[in-house]
C-alpha cells in the first residue's frame, strides 16, 4: 500500500476543473472541540503535489478534525480503504460500488461478483464500519442504468443490515427513489445522508425515518438556501460533518482541491445559520460521530 493517493480526479472532472486554482486553501482557525470528517476520499487525489494520507491526517488533527471515514467507492478503492484504516489510528473505512459503478458492471455481467467482493472487504477488518457509499444518482447515470443502481442499493442495503454497519447513502437528484427502496428493504439500524442536499421537507422524511443527515461544504455554497433551511430542522442528535474530499469545497475556497483541514469553515457556517453555540454543536457532532460509528 502507498501512503499518498493512488488516484486522480477522472478525466470528466479534471477536463471540467482545468483551469481552477489548485493550491491548498490556508489552514482556518481550530476547532474549540475536536469533531470528525465522516466521508472523505483520501485516495484520490487533486492535482500532483498534493497531501499524502499522512500529511492530510496531521493538518486535519491540527485544526481540531481528529478522526476520519474513508470511503471506497469501487473495488480498487475499497480495497485501499481498508488497507489505510488498518495502518492509520485515524482513520475508520467504508466499502461499497458507487451507484454510479453499477451500470458498466452489470453490463460486463460483474455486478454479483463485485458485491460478493465489497462483503468479503466489509467483514475483513473490524476497522471497516460502513457499507457506503451506496444510492442512487440520477444526473451522472440516465433511465439506461438506473435499474442497475437499485440492484446494487438493495444489495448494499441487505449487507449493512446484516453486517451491523453504517449504511451511507449518497442520493443525487433522487430523493424520492431513495426513500422508496428504503421503504421498501427497511433500513438498517444506523444510515447516513451523506451530503444531504434536500430541503426541510426531504430532511424531516429521512430524520422520521432514523437516518442521520451528513452536511458538507455545500451548505456554505450561495445557492444553498433550502439546505441551510434543512440544517435548521436536523436536530443535534442527528447531524453530521463531511468534506467528501477532494470535492465540495466550503467557501470562500470554493472550486479549490478540498480536504479534512477545512471541515472548520463547515462547522462554523452550520453553527452561524443555526444559530449554536460553535462549541456545543462540536460537541453534539462529535458525539453523534461515536454513536453512528463507533470510538476509533
Amino acid at each position: 500500500m502507498t501512503d499518498g493517493p493512488i488516484r486522480s480526479r477522472s478525466a470528466t472532472e479534471e477536463a471540467s476543473g482545468s483551469r481552477r486554482d489548485r493550491t491548498r486553501p490556508p489552514a482556518p482557525e481550530p476547532l474549540p472541540h475536536p469533531v470528525a470528517d465522516n466521508h472523505c476520499h483520501l485516495d484520490i487525489s487533486d492535482g500532483d503535489d498534493w497531501f499524502s494520507t499522512e500529511e492530510a491526517i496531521a493538518a486535519a488533527a491540527e485544526v481540531g478534525v481528529t478522526r476520519i471515514v474513508q470511503i471506497g467507492c469501487d473495488l480498487p478503492g475499497a480495497r485501499w480503504a481498508v488497507e489505510a484504516a488498518e495502518r492509520h489510528d485515524a482513520l475508520v473505512a467504508g466499502v461499497a460500488l458507487h451507484p454510479n459503478e453499477a451500470p458498466g458492471l452489470a453490463e460486463a455481467g460483474e455486478l454479483d461478483a463485485a458485491i460478493d467482493e465489497i462483503e468479503r472487504l466489509a467483514t475483513s477488518s473490524d476497522r471497516v464500519r460502513v457499507v457506503g457509499e451506496t444510492g442512487l444518482d440520477h444526473f451522472r447515470t440516465g433511465l439506461e442504468g438506473r435499474d442497475a443502481q437499485v440492484a446494487s442499493f438493495r444489495r448494499h442495503i441487505d449487507l449493512a443490515k446484516r453486517l451491523d454497519k453504517v449504511l451511507m447513502i449518497h442520493d443525487r437528484d433522487a430523493h424520492d427513489e431513495v426513500l422508496r427502496v428504503i421503504d421498501e428493504e427497511g433500513p438498517p439500524d444506523r444510515w447516513v445522508m451523506h451530503c444531504f442536499s434536500g430541503d426541510a421537507t426531504v430532511a424531516r422524511a429521512c430524520l422520521d425515518r432514523g437516518a442521520h443527515l451528513s452536511f458538507a461544504g455545500t451548505v456554505t455554497f450561495k445557492n444553498a438556501g433550502a439546505l441551510r433551511g434543512a440544517l435548521r430542522v436536523t436536530p443535534w442528535d442527528r447531524i453530521l460533518v463531511e468534506t467528501d474530499a477532494p470535492f465540495l469545497t466550503p467557501m470562500p475556497y470554493r472550486g479549490r482541491p478540498n480536504a479534512s483541514y477545512l471541515v472548520p469553515l463547515t462547522m462554523r457556517a452550520m453553527a452561524e445559520v443555526r444559530g449554536d453555540d460553535l462549541g456545543g454543536l462540536c460537541a453534539a457532532v462529535d458525539a453523534t460521530t461515536t454513536a453512528v460509528f463507533g470510538a476509533w
